[in-house]
Formats: structure tokens, sequence, C-alpha cells
């Protein structure tokens, strides 16, 4: 990876509002770096020598007068997010200013070759600035100077990931549902909210807390993993580890649909998608079997809702994202808790990889901000 260039303070103030801007004139980065009109024709200088900015165009006023405008120049760079799913790996790169720049997508067994596509894609003289891997794991480092999932959940399929990745780039590991919230929070169903909860059910449950703008991560890197609330939790019955997630999970909800499948309906559906279609087609057996998954989704909303009030709940995950669930869901929650809007996911499939771009292009700007040597 090529060594991003040491900045003045006033350079990397205007490199960053650029990079959020996509393009701009000298007056409007000044605007937006709060910085004066000649320190900013300075910084731009310097950013243009050394291929940080470049020229893109003019644009008119309403006086007539034109003015340059400035894009992110080659030597910005790129980053790449990758979402180690259940089932898929999804890939994306892109520039510094969120453009898209490359994707890719693969069975999880092949995740290396996914990484490896999406990387061939880009220019060979673009530097990799950071990468974002999201997993479906606490994401705390074990160690000083160790990059790698928490526990053993998801390692071994990062660790077959790693050897594709660039030497020299940082990485960055992130919880995949705390990914997939900030998806919800800046381009589905949560924008403009800047407090909500997305609760993701699917092959495993996770919530991502979302607290003034910000994903709580809390002081172990797992606040969200609602796998671990006791469960069951009754008179001569102990509770196991995770048991909450292996009765919510798809898995079981398949399973129940099996136990509960009269013969006269036909073979039993064997994915949860066949599952809420025949829901939908008006299956009896089918309907009762969702509407059961919406009263316990409820129960576990409702224990969020208990600790967090969040005021929106947005369902998402490969059987929380259906909108069958929703009626289920809201009267559960509401007979047991106290008014919270609940809603369905925005961003589907592609939640994770979004979020996972979005922190990999803040990464990427601060990899190359952060070098300022000087107070102008």
């Amino acid at each position: 990876m090529a060594g991003a260039p040491r900045l003045t303070e006033s350079a990397s103030a205007v490199f960053a509002v650029l990079a959020q801007a996509g393009t701009a004139t000298r007056p409007q980065l000044a605007s937006l770096a709060r910085l004066s009109k000649p320190t900013v024709s300075s910084a731009v200088a310097e950013l243009e020598g050394v291929h940080l900015a470049a020229h893109s165009g003019t644009s008119s006023g309403s006086t007539g007068r034109s003015a340059a405008v400035y894009r992110l120049g080659p030597a910005a760079g790129a980053v790449l997010a990758v979402d180690l799913g259940p089932a898929v790996t999804r890939v994306r790169a892109c520039s510094l200013d969120g453009t898209l720049l490359a994707e890719a997508a693969g069975p999880r067994e092949e995740a290396a070759d996914v990484v490896r596509d999406a990387l061939s894609a880009l220019r060979s003289d673009a530097p990799l600035r950071a990468i974002v891997v999201a997993v479906g794991d606490v994401t705390a480092r074990a160690e000083e100077g160790t990059v790698r999932p928490a526990t053993a959940k998801a390692g071994p399929v990062f660790d077959a990931v790693a050897v594709a990745l660039p030497p020299g780039v940082p990485v960055h590991l992130e919880n995949n549902v705390n990914c997939a919230a900030l998806a919800e929070l800046h381009e589905g169903a949560a924008r403009g909210r800047h407090t909500f909860g997305y609760l993701r059910i699917g092959v495993g449950i996770g919530l991502g807390i979302v607290v003034g703008g910000h994903v709580l991560a809390g002081a172990n890197g797992a606040a969200g993993e609602v796998a671990r609330l006791p469960y069951p939790w009754d008179d001569g019955r102990e509770p196991r580890h995770e048991a909450l997630e292996e009765y919510i999970g798809s898995r079981s909800l398949l399973r129940r649909a099996a136990e509960a499948w009269p013969e006269s309906d036909g073979a039993c559906p064997r994915t949860a998608e066949r599952l809420f279609a025949l829901a939908g087609q008006g299956s009896a057996a089918a309907r009762a079997v969702v509407d059961r998954h919406a009263v316990d989704v409820g129960r576990l909303a409702a224990a969020v809702t208990a600790v967090l009030d969040p005021g929106l709940l947005v369902l998402g995950g490969s059987t929380g994202a259906y909108p069958q669930l929703l009626p289920g869901v809201r009267a559960e929650l509401e007979r047991l808790s106290w008014p919270t809007e609940v809603v369905s996911s925005q961003v589907g499939d592609l939640g994770t990889v979004v979020g996972a771009a979005r922190l990999a292009v803040a990464r990427g700007v601060q990899t190359v901000t952060q070098a300022a040597r000087t107070k102008d």
C-alpha cells in the first residue's frame, strides 16, 4: 500500500470535506471546512500537488462568474468492504467519496476468491487505504496488534479470507449487525432517526444499537448480542448458552414447521422463503407457523424495548425482514411493553456490506488525514 503523504492541518481538513462532498468549489470548501478562502486555496494547491485533489470542471454562480470545481485525485485511493455472511460473501470497493468502484459476491466457502475478484477490478495504481471485514461475531481485539474475531464463530472463514487481502493495508473487523444498522441509519428505514434498534432475525439473531447517531459497541464489543439472553427462564429449566438464538433462528423455525405440517398440505417447505410465500398464498399451516414466529420475535422485541426504549425497531435478516411478521410483532410488543414503532428493513441483504463500505470510507479518509504535521 502506498503511504499517505504528510499534510498540513488545513489540507487534511479540506481533503476530509471534499471526500464527503464528492465535488466542491473553493468557496464551498471554505464554508464546509470553516477556513478562510486564502487558506483553502493554499490547501487545494497542496492537495493537487500530491494528486489527492484534481480539477474537474467549472461551475457558474448566480453572478455569472465561474468557479473551479474539485474532486478527489487519483492518489486518494480506494477502500474495501467484505461481508462474510452465513451463506454468501459480498465485497464492495469504493473510492474515498463513497463511489462504488467494484463489487463481487459468491458462496461463503469461496470467500477468498470473491475478494480477489473485487480487487482485480481496481486500478493497479490506486492505493488501498483501508479494509473493513464484517463478521457475525464479537469484534473486540483479543491482543494488541491482532486482528481476528473474538470467538470461534467467524475465525476459520476470516483466516481463509485474510490470505487474499493485500499486505500492509489496515484491516478493521466490525460486527455484521452493527454494519447493517449503519446502513439503515443512512440509507434505509431509520433515516432521520438518531436512536433506534436494528433487530436481525435469520440463521442467528443480533441487535444493532444506535444512540445519538452512533453504533453502541459496549465495553467488550458485545453490545446487542441478544443471543446471550438467558433462555429458557422458567422453574426447573436451566438456561443454555445461546439457546435463544437456537430457538428463534431460521433452522428451528423450519424444524417447528416440519413438526406441525399436516400431510394433507403436501411437502413441508424447506426454506424460510418458501414458508413465507405459502403463508402469503393463504396456507393455514404456513400462516400458523409464521404467526407463532411473529409472537416469539415480538417477545424478544419487548425485552429489547424494556432495556433500551429505542422508539424505533427495524426488523431485518433472512426471516425478520418479511413484512408478514409486522402485525404479530407489533401486537406482542404492545401487549408486553410501551409503544414502539416497528418497521421492516429497507436495505435488505446488502445492508451489511453497504454499512461496512461506509465505515471503510471513513477509515480510509482517516488514514489520509491523520498525518497532519503542522498548524497553519
